[in-house]
């Protein structure tokens, strides 16, 4: 904790957090005194408690109340927490549950699923657009009249289908062949550097006479722009904020219905909170943001635990979102657990 702050302060406000966070009401100092074995009286107590609200890591609800902590008082909380914490610990069962995963979407959405479960907030798995995502190769199945399926295998496993109507009717040689001629001519090239390529290719006169080789650009063309290359937000759990607010968990917070509404509304855009997470996840291992931290107005009620994972090719971010009133040393072990998962499933692949 802070330099400015004794150890006697230190523990008296680590007590009163923890105490706060588990029962949602003001701590007194009578109870301090009597419940926390810290070894100090009621009246010395009161002076500690007195002098933490000068510094503004803990507040009076009303005048005969207890202490509640500031979201200063919990950031020195948790950077607390943070200097005392042990190696997280492997989680054997999430990652074997990760590991069913098909594809890397899949992955992250069964991270957010289980980061959600087992924090009870709302669970996130954010993957930035990545300029380094690879062609792999691509395929072209004939399906029932003139429709054909085109599927697209990128680096890391991203498995894009589009089913698109055509003009003719194609037989599976020629569909081989035109999709053997894409793989060997623009296979390894980014996603952007593909599309560029095979745009350019149509756009020379003599593609235009050889039927095959037109027949192949088009179709790449089409199943390439199905391909998201953008920053990704996978997200589990928004209910549990309206169930802080029905349980009356939120009710000592600045969470309220309309906050709620508000990171709900900030969850069905997506693109305003990936532009909100992105700010906060420019470091390496583990970020926690509380309060008043938050740029946005909007999230100040809330606290993220994040944390990067970063498998020498991939990288991106797995975290949640709570009130500031969360159990941060759970919250702590299962983002690092749940990222370290991610991180040795990508690296098997």
């Amino acid at each position: 904790m802070s330099a400015d702050v004794t150890d006697r302060q230190r523990r008296v406000l680590a007590r009163l957090v923890a105490e706060y966070i588990d029962q949602g009401e003001p701590v007194s100092s009578a109870w301090l005194a009597g419940h926390s074995a810290i070894g100090l009286s009621p009246a010395t107590v009161r002076n500690i408690l007195a002098r933490l609200g000068e510094q503004g890591l803990v507040r009076q609800p009303h005048t005969s109340a207890g202490r509640v902590p500031t979201d200063s008082g919990y950031r020195l909380y948790v950077d607390w927490l943070l200097g005392i914490r042990k190696p997280t610990r492997p989680l054997p069962d999430v990652e074997a549950r990760l590991r069913s995963a098909g594809t890397v979407a899949d992955l992250l959405e069964g991270a957010s699923h289980e980061l959600s479960r087992a924090s009870h907030h709302i669970g996130f798995a954010l993957t930035p657009a990545s300029a380094s995502v690879r062609l792999h190769h691509i395929d072209f199945v004939n399906l029932e009249g003139r429709r054909v399926l085109i599927i697209v295998v990128a680096t890391g496993g991203q498995i894009t289908h589009k089913v698109v109507e055509t003009a003719d009717r194609h037989d599976a040689s020629a569909l081989t062949q035109a999709a053997n001629y894409i793989n060997a001519e623009f296979a390894g090239l980014t996603l952007d550097e593909a599309r560029a390529a095979i745009v350019g290719r149509m756009h020379q006169e003599r593609a235009l006479y050889d039927a095959l080789m037109a027949r192949a650009l088009e179709l790449a063309r089409t199943g390439l722009a199905g391909v998201a290359t953008g920053d990704t937000l996978h997200i589990q759990g928004a209910s549990s904020i309206f169930d802080e607010l029905v349980s009356g968990s939120g009710e000592h917070t600045n969470l309220t219905l309309d906050t709620a509404r508000a990171l709900v509304e900030m969850i069905e855009e997506k693109h305003r909170l990936i532009g909100l997470l992105t700010q906060y996840m420019e470091a390496n291992g583990l970020t926690v943001v509380i309060g008043a931290e938050h740029f946005s107005p909007d999230l100040q009620p809330f606290s993220i635990v994040a944390s990067r994972f970063d498998d020498g090719e991939r990288t991106g971010t797995v975290g949640v979102i709570g009130p500031t009133r969360m159990r941060y040393q759970r919250a702590i072990s299962v983002v690092e657990g749940v990222s370290q998962a991610v991180t040795k499933v990508l690296e098997d692949q």
